[in-house]
């Protein structure tokens, strides 16, 4: 019941999106929203049910205090619908991936090529970074699945913290720009900033994040003695030797696919007037089709995506129900106007400390809310409308980098977050130990973020 009905409402928000002048399809997607919401009390477990629920009470709360007619505790369902369109289709793209065996040729490459314990780690993570540009969550798996074969070969005293690091590193740089990934869309949308202005400053970002990491695998990881080294490298070329000589072709795939998929979700967000996150998933289901098609793998395309949304759908409800609870709490601070004591503390605080100050602050608001379980959408939609008021205006750039730049050590080091929680189950680690790991290259990621938006404060 639940997928049916999440389904439904994916399919009316695209509909609605569409066709705007039609008015009972808005209602529609606050109808099943709010359905799905229902459904979901009933199934949902954990802190996801916790803070769901609070956000629901106090919602309801404001709601219920400002007098709003029962009309409008439905039609305050369905602010974050386009997120979680988002997160049902993302997964889509890790089909092609999957059924063209390009992890196995990653695993060619890295037992023919890698000698080196610091060359693992460099390709982990940049296999890593490849992956999550257009895959999102689905690149943690992925990546896995394609080398930790191989890390048994090198002469690591924490194999699971090597990999961890590597692959979490690699993962977190694209988020900051990749159309895909749901954070950006939602900043871009919630700060009206186009994406072709702000594209070249977060690769730029993304690209420093990944060469800082490279330069500090020798502080983290020390290299035994030369003996050892000697012997892995021996291995290699055994291996090698062994191995069939094959040319990378299908990583080139994989690249065109990252290159295209970007120009082209640019070139809509240009010329196209509806949202950033909208085109995203509309252009999510063509785009992996017409990739299966090219590697001759159609079939298996509509099966994959049958048993996507009959399996994988209804085990996203936690995140379902936690962003559209989180989405009724923010429609309702809209509507008793209590967003406006939002307002006024985030101005308050800018204020205080000025906006140069406040800029080093901000990336630190997504962080700290990590740690309590919110997502950073969800922070940063908080505190969106005040920041509409007082600095965006002023710097629209630093500002959006900061926010963008401020969800990724949410990721790195939110135990809570489903990237730490997808990591865990497939080392065998807590997150707690994963967010501790990730704690040295954090500090120093948060460093770079804190220069480059001085920078750009300086310069706007």
């Amino acid at each position: 019941m639940s997928r049916a009905i999440y389904l439904l409402a994916i399919l009316s928000y695209i509909l609605a999106t569409l066709f705007p002048y039609i008015v009972y399809l808005k209602a529609s997607v606050s109808l099943l929203c709010m359905l799905a919401v229902l459904v979901g009390l009933r199934n949902v477990r954990g802190l996801a049910l916790v803070f769901g629920s609070l956000f629901l009470v106090a919602g309801s709360l404001m709601l219920v205090v400002s007098h709003a007619s029962t009309f409008h505790y439905v039609t305050c369902f369905g602010e974050m619908i386009q997120m979680i369109a988002l997160f049902a289709l993302i997964p889509v793209l890790s089909l092609p991936i999957r059924f063209g065996h390009y992890s196995d040729e990653m695993e060619q490459l890295i037992n023919k090529k890698v000698n080196k314990p610091k060359q693992f780690y460099v390709l982990a993570s940049g296999v890593s970074f490849m992956f999550s540009s257009f895959m999102n969550l689905a690149a943690l798996p992925l990546t896995y699945q394609s080398i930790a074969s191989s890390v048994r070969h090198f002469p690591f005293s924490n194999q699971n913290k090597y990999l961890s690091c590597a692959i979490t590193h690699g993962y977190a740089m694209p988020l900051l720009w990749s159309p895909i990934t749901p954070i950006v869309g939602t900043v871009l949308y919630m700060t009206g900033t186009p994406y072709l202005t702000i594209l070249p400053h977060l690769l730029f970002l993304s690209i420093a994040g990944l060469l800082l990491d490279y330069l500090s695998v020798r502080i983290i990881f020390r290299q035994r003695d030369t003996e050892q080294n000697t012997r892995v490298i021996d291995h290699a070329v055994a291996r090698s030797t062994a191995s069939k000589k094959r040319a990378p072709a299908k990583l080139l795939h994989i690249v065109c696919a990252i290159l295209i998929l970007n120009g082209l979700i640019t070139l809509l967000d240009h010329f196209s007037s509806y949202s950033f996150l909208f085109l995203v998933t509309l252009a999510v289901l063509p785009f992996t089709y017409l990739w299966c098609l090219m590697i001759h793998k159609t079939k298996y395309f509509y099966s994959g995506v049958r048993m996507h949304f009959k399996t994988d759908l209804p085990k996203m409800q936690n995140q379902f129900f936690i962003f559209l609870t989180a989405g009724y709490f923010i429609t309702a601070l809209h509507q008793s106007k209590t967003d406006d004591i939002v307002s006024h503390w985030v101005s308050t605080l800018i204020q205080h400390t000025g906006l140069q100050l406040f800029l080093i602050l901000l990336p630190l608001i997504p962080f700290a809310l990590a740690f309590i379980g919110l997502h950073p959408a969800i922070g940063l939609a908080l505190i969106s409308e005040a920041l509409h008021d007082q600095v965006l205006q002023q710097a629209p750039i630093a500002v959006t980098i900061a926010m963008l730049g401020g969800a990724i050590p949410a990721f790195l080091m939110g135990p809570y977050n489903a990237t730490l929680g997808m990591m865990s189950s497939l080392i065998q680690e807590q997150p707690f130990t994963l967010s501790n790991w990730n704690f040295p290259f954090t500090v120093r990621y948060l460093l770079l973020l804190t220069v480059f938006v001085q920078y750009l404060y300086a310069w706007a």
